[in-house]
């Protein structure tokens, strides 16, 4: 049977059923450069006026690591999104949140879910965690030119590591910069975006690496909450539209799960209802 042929098209050149390389994007790279994300666009951001994502924060916790993102994009002072999804699951135990230019972010984010995926089917066995956190330092890399006319797009990696010694503490958080520089977070907590200042301080003073999961999300999200009130390109819970934050635990037992609307909005909602209370006692 011949498998080089489609069902009602031409021959499929030999490299689609070659297994010669098990990264996707080099594949891509070979046989049609052109959709590559660092390909298609040459202007600046100014003068394209794209949306950019804003503030992803990331904490560890016993057992396991969770990442968490506001929902707003902006362009200039304008709000481009009120609901944009910047953080992905990307394998079964790993996720990335995304800042900076959107469209760019997340055609990179949905590319390395894909990369991973290949290279699982390609070798039989998935790739380490420390391989996974430098297959996207290589793509952040790729995209330098692009942010050097101001179209950066940088993630936050967030995974457990299945090789660990102490699975209590086998959540891990990487970093990275626009020129695909990769930083081990040790502290336990990070964040990326415009808002990320006010984020990582409210962390400093709430992360508990001991804490249960519903400690952690807690504190993702009035990091969250600490960012959208300073600054402008951060979007806080918005309790009408019912836009909450985007939350994703990691833990050995159930891989990567996003948290569902239901329970972000509840903890938005408790967090909403604190700083109420503490601003009507501060007035009393």
């Amino acid at each position: 049977m011949d498998n080089t042929r489609g069902i009602s098209g031409p021959a499929l050149p030999g490299a689609y059923f070659s297994s010669a390389t098990s990264s996707f994007s080099d594949f891509l790279r070979e046989q049609a450069p052109e959709l590559l994300p660092q390909r298609r666009m040459a202007a600046s951001a100014a003068e394209l006026g794209v949306p950019h994502g804003t503030t992803i924060v990331a904490c560890t916790f016993a057992g396991g690591v969770l990442i968490a993102g506001d929902r707003r994009a902006t362009s200039g002072n304008l709000i481009a999104s009120r609901d944009m999804e910047k953080v992905h699951v990307t394998d079964e135990y790993s996720a990335v949140g995304i800042a900076g230019t959107a469209g760019l972010a997340v055609e990179m984010v949905r590319l390395y879910a894909v990369e991973l995926a290949h290279y699982e089917k390609i070798e039989g066995v998935s790739l380490s965690l420390d391989g996974k956190t430098n297959k996207l330092a290589g793509m952040v890399k790729a995209n330098l030119e692009m942010a050097m006319a101001g179209l950066a797009a940088i993630p936050l990696f967030v995974g457990y590591d299945l090789e660990a010694e102490d699975a209590k503490h086998a959540g891990r958080i990487v970093s990275y910069d626009a020129a695909g520089g990769r930083y081990e977070e040790n502290g336990g907590y990070a964040s990326i975006g415009s808002g990320s200042l006010f984020a990582k301080s409210a962390l400093k003073k709430l992360h508990d690496p001991d804490a249960d999961v519903e400690g952690a999300i807690r504190a993702a999200v009035e990091a969250l909450y600490d960012a959208a009130d300073d600054d402008t390109a951060s979007g806080g819970p918005d309790l009408v539209r019912r836009i909450f934050p985007t939350v994703v635990t990691i833990t050995a037992e159930q891989g990567a799960l996003q948290l569902p609307t239901a329970e972000a909005a509840a903890v938005a909602e408790a967090v909403v209802a604190g700083r109420i209370e503490r601003h009507q006692r501060r007035l009393s």
